[in-house]
């Protein structure tokens, strides 16, 4: 037991007297509030050396060899401290595990010790018990479970270590509460669980060191690891205790992946359990292994690195950190990782086998596959957009025909609650072979429209037969800027590609007011600037995805869940061609500054297209975002009169010829005409109202017209309030002028 002295605002920890007597005193000071305490020696006296790092202290000190006491001023007041000897004997010439305690049983500090005894040669451990005081007693168990097991027996000496005060970060609560873990799925919605420092994460970034002057200036190397962590074995059998001594610096890097198992049995956890690791796990966690006589005198030992070293390593060794040890208390893996994240590892199932364990495996689709994507192979382009809409009538043929014209077979239409003549028409399309159309099955699923359908349209025959499909909307049109424009260029351009992110160009409304029967791409052609990453929906994009089972169903931006074993497979790019990082695989709905491309396609995005035609959309309300307004925020943030983007007129040709194709049947020109006058019919009905003719006042308003043309200039927080707080004079400027104006934090976004 370490014994600290209690100050005012913080702990004192006993000098140690070094086993060398030319060596310095070294004082240590814990202050958790994180405010420094003033360590001073008496009247002129100087330390060797003050070094203070967050939380921590230490303090260097030359005194005469027969000194048994020291004096310190500690903020002023006088503190007298025995000297203690510093106890290294016991690990001199040893390899040792530094190892910190919290919360793991004593059975899996025995199988921490037992696998660094047999893979890498440990035969020495320092176990920091960071157990509240009327904890068990570790030592005794562990010894139990490390004489029942041969292989334990290699451990010659291992001492278990605490300390008389909590070790934790003071604001915190229990490291094993999921906010804790990286991984954990909604962190920034949970909440913090009450403060409790002797189970917190630690705090005291000094302790390593500390241990260091007691113990181990004398060992062979030293690894500070967790006990959750193992280290793996290399492929050529050299454990990295001999890699660390052949390090001139006498420093070897340790780099550790977190993995997880797929189910946590009823029972203790144990390191057999973890054979899975996340396909996008790309972050590390570090650590290290020293040789201490090689280390610079004054050399710190902290939680993730070795301050005032020297020299470059020569490469690092790799650990596997198992984070339901320490994390899975509740017995849900999917509390701290998503596991459609995870993947089954042959690696992580041999290091199951080291500890006797056949832990559940991750499953083999069976149950609702009939609900999933099919895997299949893939040799065609046969393309299928899926889409919802809600009285969208007059703006369905051009969108048609668009995208036959560009290479799309197929399309699946899911309507709900249109008014319009929207489903007469999408039923006659459907019988003239030109459509799938169906009724969106959200009201007996509970689920919001958009996500009701592709829910649904995962078992529909015409995505399943699909070689390439996507999710999109009638106010989308993909771009192609390769070759003819089409989707065989866009595919030719990209020949190793089974998933192409198709980034939003937002188009605004080109300052036309009113409502003409008119091709929607060959009307607008005012838009973003390709660098808008701003407001935050500018860049999100839509994924056209090869259809051969990588995912097992459907997404709004991009196919979802990936399956096991898919991650090695996928070859997922941007618009320009670029590779996607396997950081935005799982969750990203909108391209960033390193994701975003427009060379070889876009998906321009009419959001708004004519002011009338707005007044329609807002009245009719959204199929995902069901409870949002669709407002002046909206407008602003979605209408981008900023820079020209002609290419679409490039299209018109294979646009008006397919559309006069469609056109050509009588039956479908008089839908389209019908469909064109209920568009008309209920802009002048909600034009005769108060309320919409003053919205309709300001949409097309000079303000807002302005307003349209400056983006760039604006801050986040000014689309999430709103134009209401630019003033005049910022709306009055011209976009050439070089201007910033942005608003303080918002509470309540605008829509």
């Amino acid at each position: 037991m370490i014994a600290a002295r209690r100050l005012c605002r913080g702990w004192l920890f006993p000098p140690l007297r070094p086993a060398a007597g030319a060596a310095p005193v070294e004082l240590f000071a814990f202050f958790p509030d994180g405010e420094p305490v003033t360590l001073f020696l008496p009247g002129d006296e100087a330390p060797l050396a003050l070094r203070h790092v967050p939380a921590s202290a230490r303090m260097l000190l030359a005194l005469p060899p027969e000194a048994e006491q020291v004096t310190v001023l500690v903020d002023g007041q006088p503190q007298q401290l025995t000297l203690e000897p510093a106890a290294g004997q016991a690990f001199a010439g040893r390899n040792v595990l530094l190892a910190q305690r919290n919360g793991e049983s004593a059975s899996q500090v025995a199988d921490f010790l037992v696998w660094h005894a047999a893979h890498h040669g440990a035969d020495a451990a320092i176990i920091i018990d960071r157990a509240p005081p009327d904890a068990g007693d570790l030592a005794a168990e562990l010894g139990t479970f490390l004489a029942a097991d041969p292989r334990g027996r290699a451990m010659a000496e291992v001492l278990v270590l605490r300390v008389d005060l909590p070790l934790g970060r003071p604001e915190e609560g229990p490291e094993s509460h999921p906010l804790y873990a990286p991984d954990a799925p909604g962190r920034d919605r949970m909440e913090a669980p009450a403060p409790d420092p002797w189970t917190a994460r630690l705090g005291f970034p000094l302790l390593y060191d500390m241990i260091r002057a007691r113990h181990l200036a004398q060992a062979a190397a030293v690894a500070r690891l967790e006990v959750m962590d193992l280290v793996q074995p290399a492929p050529d059998g050299q454990s990295f205790f001999a890699r660390c001594a052949a390090e001139a610096g006498g420093v070897l890097p340790l780099s550790g992946e977190r993995v997880y198992p797929w189910a946590i049995r009823e029972g203790e956890i144990t390191f057999g359990d973890h054979i899975c690791n996340r396909f996008d796990g790309i972050d590390r966690a570090n650590s290290w292994c020293c040789v201490p006589a090689r280390l610079p005198a004054q050399a710190m030992w902290m939680p993730h690195r070795i301050l005032g070293t020297s020299g470059t390593p020569s490469g690092s060794a790799a650990f596997w950190r198992c984070m339901a040890l320490r994390h899975g208390g509740d017995g849900k893996v999917s509390r701290i990782v998503a596991r459609t994240a995870l993947q089954q590892r042959p690696e992580l199932q041999a290091m199951a086998g080291f500890f006797g364990r056949t832990p559940e495996a991750v499953p083999r689709e069976q149950a609702n596959a009939e609900r999933l994507l099919p895997v299949r192979e893939v040799s065609g382009q046969r393309t299928a957009i899926v889409t919802t809409m809600k009285n969208e009538g007059p703006f369905i043929l051009e969108w048609l025909a668009y995208h036959r014209a560009i290479g799309v077979s197929d399309f699946l239409v899911y309507t709900n609650d249109c008014t319009d003549g929207t489903d007469d028409f999408l039923r006659l399309l459907m019988r003239k072979g030109i459509v799938e159309w169906r009724e969106n099955p959200y009201r007996e699923s509970g689920m919001k429209p958009q996500h009701a359908a592709l829910d649904h349209a995962n078992t529909e025959e015409v995505i399943r037969n699909a070689d390439w499909a996507i999710c999109m909307d009638v106010d989308e049109f993909i771009a192609v800027h390769v070759g003819d424009h089409t989707l065989p260029a866009l595919f030719g351009a990209v020949p190793d590609a089974n998933l192409i992110s198709l980034t939003w160009r937002l188009f605004g409304n080109a300052d036309v007011h009113e409502y003409r029967d008119e091709f929607i791409t060959q009307t607008y052609f005012l838009a973003a600037r390709e660098q808008a990453n701003k407001p935050h929906q500018a860049w999100g994009f839509k994924t056209l995805f090869k259809n051969m089972g990588l995912f097992k169903k459907l997404g709004v931006h991009r196919p979802k869940g990936i399956r096991p074993g898919a991650a090695e497979r996928i070859s997922w790019v941007n618009g320009s061609g670029k590779d996607m990082p396997q950081s935005e695989w799982r969750n990203a709905w909108r391209s960033t500054s390193v994701t975003y491309g427009y060379d070889l396609v876009a998906l321009n995005h009419y959001a708004v297209r004519s002011a009338e035609s707005f007044l329609v959309k807002r009245d009719r309300g959204r199929v995902n975002h069901v409870d949002r307004d669709q407002g002046m925020a909206y407008w602003f943030r979605m209408n981008h009169n900023v820079v020209e983007d002609r290419r679409m007129e490039k299209l018109r040709p294979r646009l008006q010829a397919e559309y006069d194709r469609l056109m050509s049947d009588p039956e479908i020109a008089a839908m389209h005409r019908a469909c064109v006058a209920a568009h008309r019919g209920k802009i002048a009905e909600l034009r005769a109202q108060a309320a919409h003719e003053t919205f309709y006042a300001e949409l097309t308003s000079p303000r807002t017209a302005a307003l349209s043309r400056l983006h760039g200039h604006f801050g986040s927080n000014v689309y999430l309030a709103g134009p209401a707080v630019i003033p005049d004079e910022i709306a009055a400027r011209q976009p050439q002028d070089d201007f910033f104006f942005t608003v303080e934090h918002v509470d309540e976004t605008q829509h």
